[in-house]
């Protein structure tokens, strides 16, 4: 096996990145025995990288990086039991299309699929609808290459502490190998966009829950205004609404340069937040399309993000404070949306949905022209109000949390510990993200 010395790893958004001392590229677990035999020998340690997607240092070293793409097969369909088995560097944007020749879909996708399943559940990757789990709730096995070199095969029935803790497992256990999903029937999705105000939608949140399986609505900060967004099972035939000149001349183009202007005028992003709402988001718009195709969304702006869940029942008066915070402090400024998203609340040890329905609120602050904006303020507003209300960071975004955070936030944390420990009693596979979180 090969190394290649002098490659530069980036996360898509430019926010993090490292230099990797031997990158690798492997095709068989034989290889990546053999890195890892190396890695001993040179006492080096070990990151496994995906689609890169992740906006934190989730991913970074300075010793070995696995990148897992070219292990990106689908190994077995199993109609009857509607399963796939797949391996661990296949993107979910290649297994949409694989799945869906075999009339299957997942139950729920994130907003980008340029992501490798093993990564997806390593994050714990989500999206929304009440009903349904974050992305690793659709797990039913997984193969684990431990430190030593060991495959582990893991499910609910075989190895089931190992499967909680792997089923959401920072890239710190092993390797994922291969995944099983469980998959449903294909499905066409009908997406419903219409606006509304920000105490409408947090006055008849359980209505509006209630009343589309996979809701979730962007609030404009610096305003009452509120783009509600619903999607639904349908057998509609597809059709589509959208057009460059709104989508990429005005959305993104436009949108960049104004939003670029606002970084020497801070107070214009107020400004700029009404005036695309009224611009894009002020009238009713829909969709239909094959699911993956309605889940998945461009992120065209690279960005900063934070996205913590809370109990849902918090979700108004987290939502109101964050929103009084911005209007007592103008210095403040916050870039559109504030997206709201909804889960159900699992089992799996490290989910920040653990043991409890979730709302999960994202925040934003967009790079226009790969230019920095002034963030910090917001973020620690905002990591404040989410700590308030018990909320939990998802893992792949930047947070400020360390282990004293983690055995609060989560029961489970220290049997985690426990497996991670005896997976990996060298620490091969942590790096500084990590360390933060165990040490």
């Amino acid at each position: 096996v090969h190394g290649q010395g002098g490659v530069k790893f980036q996360n898509w958004a430019k926010t993090y990145g490292s230099s990797p001392e031997l990158y690798f590229q492997p095709t068989s677990v034989e290889e990546i025995r053999e890195i890892l035999d190396m890695a001993r020998q040179r006492n080096k340690r070990v990151k496994v990288v995906g689609g890169g997607h992740s906006p934190s240092d989730i991913a970074c070293t300075d010793d070995f990086m696995i990148q897992m793409g070219k292990m990106n097969r689908v190994l077995k369909v199993d109609k009857e039991k509607q399963q796939v088995t797949v391996e661990g560097g296949i993107f979910l944007s290649d297994l949409n299309i694989e799945l869906s020749k075999h009339g299957l879909a997942l139950a729920n996708l994130g907003a980008v699929s340029e992501v490798s399943a093993a990564g997806v559940i390593g994050t714990g990757t989500h999206n929304t609808g009440i009903k349904h789990g974050i992305l690793p709730t659709q797990v039913a096995a997984l193969t684990l290459l431990t430190a030593s070199g060991d495959i582990l095969e893991c499910s609910e029935s075989i190895n089931p502490d190992i499967f909680q803790a792997a089923c959401l497992h920072l890239g710190c256990l092993g390797i994922v190998v291969t995944v099983t999903f469980q998959c449903v029937p294909q499905f066409h999705l009908h997406e419903v966009t219409f606006p509304s105000t920000l105490t409408e939608v947090l006055d008849h949140l359980d209505d509006h829950l209630k009343r589309s399986q996979y809701f979730r609505f962007l609030w404009f900060p610096h305003s009452e205004n509120v783009s509600v967004i619903y999607q639904d099972p349908t057998n509609k035939p597809p059709s589509s609404s959208t057009s460059w000149l709104w989508d990429y001349a005005v959305g993104y183009y436009l949108l960049e340069f104004l939003l670029w202007i606002s970084t020497f005028v801070p107070r214009l992003v107020c400004w700029i937040n009404r005036f695309f709402f009224w611009l894009l988001f002020s009238s009713r718009v829909e969709n239909i399309a094959i699911s993956y195709k309605i889940f998945n969304y461009e992120c065209r702006f690279k960005q900063h993000v934070q996205d913590w869940a809370i109990p849902i029942e918090k979700t108004k008066e987290a939502l109101l404070e964050l929103k009084a915070a911005l209007e007592n402090n103008p210095k403040l400024v916050a870039h559109y949306p504030v997206e709201v998203r909804f889960a159900r609340g699992d089992e799996v040890w490290l989910s920040p949905c653990f043991q409890r329905d979730s709302c999960y609120m994202n925040i934003i602050m967009y790079r226009p022209y790969g230019k920095n904006v002034p963030r910090l303020n917001y973020w620690l507003t905002y990591e404040g109000i989410m700590k308030k209300y018990g909320g939990r960071p998802h893992w792949a975004k930047a947070h400020s949390c360390t282990r004293k955070d983690f055995e609060k936030m989560y029961p489970a944390f220290p049997k985690f510990c426990s497996v991670r420990e005896k997976l990996d009693p060298t620490g091969m596979f942590l790096n500084t993200y990590l360390e933060k979180v165990f040490y």
